[in-house]
């Protein structure tokens, strides 16, 4: 899918207060970004930011950190946040690759990835980020009790991602592969994928993975 491209995309997330900058200069200092040192969640892919935005929203006791790669996106965040003006809600215009140069280890207490982009072709198998190249990196900036959190609509990458999940330190719980007809969807916040997907029935896939 061709992105379209948003005029003064990138002088917005430049210049903007809720914007880390340059967040690999300061590698294990980002809780220091928000008013009070709570725990802290991101997502990864978080697209026009629904979800994190919903979350920042009810949970002001902990803090969360957006990340996204492409600048066209992360603006339609930044405008939700321009409004709402949460304190508890940071953002970072990164490849999800960098993670490890941005987070300190033990550094993050869960992560999101929602409706991430399948990389459909063999040869991209290593770009999926529940592939175990990014199970590794989860690894190392999360804390021994911190959960991963996925859904998905793509039934090939999710059965892949519970595959892959076999050969690194995760394991998969609570995994549904109908989310919305299942115990786990109380409390569920939707993102805008997720309603698109869901108006048209397409069952909601998702699992949590766990250090084993």
């Amino acid at each position: 899918m061709r992105l379209r491209n948003v005029p003064g995309s990138r002088e917005d997330i430049a210049n903007s207060e809720f914007v880390i900058q340059e967040a690999e200069k300061h590698k294990g200092e980002i809780s220091s970004f928000f008013p009070a040192k709570q725990p802290l969640f991101i997502e990864i892919g978080m697209g026009k930011g629904q979800f994190i935005t919903t979350l920042a929203k009810l949970n002001p006791e902990i803090n969360y950190i957006g990340i996204e790669k492409y600048s066209s996106v992360l603006v339609r965040a930044l405008d939700k946040q321009n409004e709402l003006e949460l304190p508890n809600l940071k953002f970072i215009r990164m490849d999800a690759e960098d993670i490890n140069d941005v987070f300190d280890e033990n550094e993050v207490d869960g992560i999101y990835l929602n409706f991430s982009d399948p990389w459909p072709k063999d040869r991209h198998a290593k770009r999926r980020l529940t592939s175990r190249q990014f199970f590794a990196r989860y690894e190392k900036l999360l804390k021994s009790d911190g959960k991963i959190r996925f859904k998905t609509d793509n039934a090939s990458l999710f059965d892949f991602s519970l595959e892959e999940v076999e050969a690194t330190n995760f394991k998969a719980t609570e995994v549904s592969y109908d989310l919305h007809n299942s115990e786990w969807n109380e409390g569920n916040i939707m993102t805008e994928y997720e309603e698109r997907f869901s108006a048209k029935g397409n069952p909601i896939k998702r699992v949590v993975f766990i250090r084993r």
